[in-house]
């Protein structure tokens, strides 16, 4: 006849009232609050954190996806060197295409009290039709001498409402702060590698304003919107390529967009959607460590508790039922710091990462959405993972007869044979013995200090990364000046150079700029050496894993006409990416005549060149918004990752730490037995972990520098342009005195866990 347990002869509320076990559960989180303060309280970060991105990116996404017919937003938009012709009007009519007028100028900005400008705006004429304008603070300009200027332009130059600013030659008042949907990044030119919100913005200005700048180059550029829409991007794509193809018969384009290739648009769309793999990665990380680290002190208080568990067992207990209740702390803990997290997520958190994001992108206002994919990620998925991970790891401690606990005997294996030390001092071979009994723990805080180390390292080698980078642009540019001409015109600038440009793209489905030089022999510019073949940037090389003798194809955007060059070897040109020819081969391959140009290298401002036929002027300021921009919108990420990392290293160390006392308790209290005082005590124990901290921290640095290369390159990949990996040598010291400085921090804590640990417990032990 089956036994029934305790539990079964109760019914309903009865049971769980009289159920010892229901009762000890809040009792042992009483006397363990420590650990379970500090679980508790990482959990409620991490969730939190994790909570009010995926509410701020899901919300943002959403609304940027719902701006297409909100702002009905273009389908492209291309520049020619005047107004449209009837031949290019008749081309629009006969694809169903409606043209609209989106003429700007580009003028420098004088804040007032300011004597020299370090930035311009971009400025159109207030859209109706097409493009229109999101108010974010204030009112649009209804007089000639009053500009709104796009929000995150305005915020990293210091700007309001109210503020008067010189543009061009005429003063303006900002009447508000505005969003352009075509400009949800600010770049410049779509062939740059990252926008510049500090350096460019865009305005809008009344009809009015904008005729007063009859002085200013006007760029003549049409927006285009299909009279209906493409049902898919390969529909889009090739009534993109069709429309060029007939345009580019009929004028000459300055440029030519479409809205799939617009970084401007799409830019931030693809780049909010792939930040969220990577966060919830390191979510489910974080709560597989906290899961094991649970686990790991469940066990010690397992074997602290044998003979308690095998009595129960022997009552009549299920094994299920005292693997259920050891689960019961770490899932109400993880329930209700999930509860207490996303109810931050949705106030505090949620309006942190909108304002990271506000400072990256120039989005239109957002709406909050009250997603349920927030709650399925931040509290079903980590109450799922911390159940079955505790739950495997308990069934398999639990698994023993009610017999092997009472006599406390929960070894697996055979007893081995205690290892013989060397003839150390006494104290040494007992503190190699305290690291011997607790290698399991040191282990999984060696996992736990890796992941911290990640979070740690990658915090702080970005910044010096982008340092290093700015000073690799500007140590190795080709010149102070690179003008990109409409046409070719002479100069008597001394020293300037004339060389021939391109820009093509990649024969892959990332479609990446990259641009091509023609150097005129000899150059006292760009010394590429080489009399055919060609040179690739190290940022090319690097990215693409192209070798010297590799053929390289590139494609021309518009044409689709493709060029091939044999790569003889690597220019350091960090700037962009980028291939150098021979100018005659350059000639050869486009099929210009020779002696043709279309800019100039110079060390010197040219002045003797009508402003309308410089298409780009190039400068260091230019070469630089990739790093300066990174570094603007991402600097406070790379201080969270910091401080999120030390928050973590700090709690592992702690949790573990306190481990290793509570399972040598009877050991402490022995020693205490035996006359040594605690600051002696103290040393025998924790200078043992500590020598185990300093070797895991040393250890993890090489491990966490594998990981951190391996992401890098993994997600960079990704992105437009080249960031050489670089991590600076000062970083990884730095790295090991602050995880021994937060461990010292843990240690004085610890310190007086060993001070309350009595005498009396290693009598009570006596077998």
């Amino acid at each position: 006849m089956q036994r029934k347990s305790p539990q079964q002869s109760l019914n309903g509320k009865e049971a769980a009232m009289k159920n010892p076990l229901n009762k000890r559960i809040f009792s042992e989180i009483k006397c363990d609050k420590g650990r379970y303060i500090a679980i508790f309280l990482f959990l409620i970060l991490a969730i939190g954190f994790i909570s009010g991105f995926i509410i701020a990116d899901s919300s943002m996404i959403e609304e940027v996806n719902k701006s297409d017919e909100k702002y009905n937003i273009e389908n492209g938009n291309f520049e020619i060197y005047g107004e449209v012709t009837p031949e290019i009007q008749k081309i629009a009519d006969d694809e169903q295409i409606s043209l609209y007028e989106n003429f700007y100028i580009e003028e420098a900005v004088l804040k007032k009290n300011q004597t020299e400008s370090t930035s311009r705006l971009r400025i159109f004429k207030n859209r109706e039709e097409v493009n229109t304008v999101c108010v974010m603070k204030g009112n649009l300009p209804e007089g000639k001498d009053e500009i709104a200027i796009d929000r995150m332009y305005a915020d990293n130059n210091e700007l309001k409402v109210g503020d008067l600013i010189t543009v061009g030659n005429y003063e303006y008042k900002i009447t508000g702060l505005v969003a352009l949907p075509d400009y949800l990044a600010l770049f410049s030119d779509n062939t740059d590698s990252m926008f510049d919100s500090i350096k460019f913005g865009v305005a809008i200005v009344t009809p009015e304003g904008f005729g007063r700048n009859n002085d200013a180059v006007i760029h003549y550029d049409y927006s285009w919107k299909y009279s209906n829409e493409p049902e898919d991007e390969k529909q889009e794509k090739e009534w993109a390529d069709n429309f060029s193809l007939k345009l580019s018969k009929t004028t000459t384009l300055a440029k030519y967009i479409p809205k799939y290739s617009n970084q401007a648009i799409m830019f931030t769309r693809d780049d909010m959607g792939g930040d969220k793999v990577l966060i919830e990665f390191l979510l489910y990380i974080v709560i597989a460590i906290i899961a094991f680290i649970f686990a790991v002190t469940i066990s010690n208080t397992i074997a602290s508790e044998a003979a308690v568990i095998g009595t129960l067992r022997a009552s009549g207990y299920k094994r299920s039922e005292i693997v259920i209740h050891y689960m019961a702390g770490p899932l109400i803990v993880t329930g209700v710091a999930a509860v207490i997290g996303n109810v931050l997520g949705y106030t505090v958190f949620k309006k942190i990462m909108a304002d990271m994001y506000y400072g990256s992108y120039s989005l239109p206002t957002y709406h909050t959405l009250w997603s349920p994919e927030a709650f399925i990620k931040t509290t079903v998925v980590p109450l799922i993972m911390m159940l079955i991970i505790n739950f495997v790891i308990l069934s398999y401690k639990l698994r023993l007869k009610p017999l092997r606990f009472i006599r406390n005997d929960l070894s697996s294996r055979k007893r081995k044979k205690a290892v013989k030390l060397p003839h150390y001092k006494f104290l040494t071979r007992f503190k190699i013995r305290v690291i011997f009994q607790n290698m399991s723990g040191y282990v999984m805080m060696f996992v736990g200090i890796i992941f911290a180390n990640v979070l740690l390292m990658f915090g702080m080698m970005m910044t010096p990364l982008l340092n290093k980078y700015e000073d690799d642009v500007i140590n190795n540019k080709l010149a102070e000046y690179q003008y990109v001409l409409k046409a070719m015109q002479p100069t008597e600038t001394e020293g300037a150079e004339k060389y021939l440009v391109t820009s093509l793209i990649t024969d892959n489905d990332s479609e990446e700029e990259i641009t091509v030089y023609g150097i005129s022999e000899n150059s006292n510019y760009a010394k590429i050496n080489i009399k055919d073949g060609a040179l690739i940037s190290d940022g090319y090389h690097e990215k693409y894993g192209i070798d010297k003798g590799d053929t390289i194809t590139l494609v021309e955007k518009y044409t689709g006409t493709k060029h091939s060059f044999k790569v003889k070897g690597y220019y350091n040109y960090p700037a962009a990416l980028s291939v150098f020819v021979p100018e005659k081969e350059f000639c050869a391959e486009f099929n210009i005549p020779d002696g043709a140009f279309n800019g100039y290298f110079s060390n010197k401002v040219i002045t003797d060149i009508d402003e309308k036929y410089i298409a780009t002027k190039i400068t260091e300021e230019d070469l630089t918004k990739m790093s300066r921009q990174l570094e603007r919108s991402m600097g406070s990420m790379f201080y969270m990752f910091y401080g999120f990392a030390i928050i973590l290293f700090m709690i592992m160390i702690y949790i573990l730490a306190k481990v290793v006392i509570e399972k040598n308790t009877n050991s402490i209290s022995m020693v205490k037995i035996l006359g040594y005082n605690n600051n002696e005590i103290r040393k025998l124990y924790m200078t043992s972990t500590t020598i185990m901290v300093a070797l895991c921290l040393a250890l993890s640095l090489p491990v966490a520098y594998l990981i951190i290369r391996k992401l890098y390159y993994f997600f960079m990949g990704d992105m437009k342009g080249w960031l050489t990996f670089y991590i600076k040598p000062d970083i990884y010291w730095q790295m090991f005195l602050i995880g021994m400085a937060s461990y010292f921090v843990v240690e004085l804590i610890l310190s007086r866990k060993i001070r309350k640990i009595p005498m009396s417990d290693a009598l009570k032990n006596v077998e």
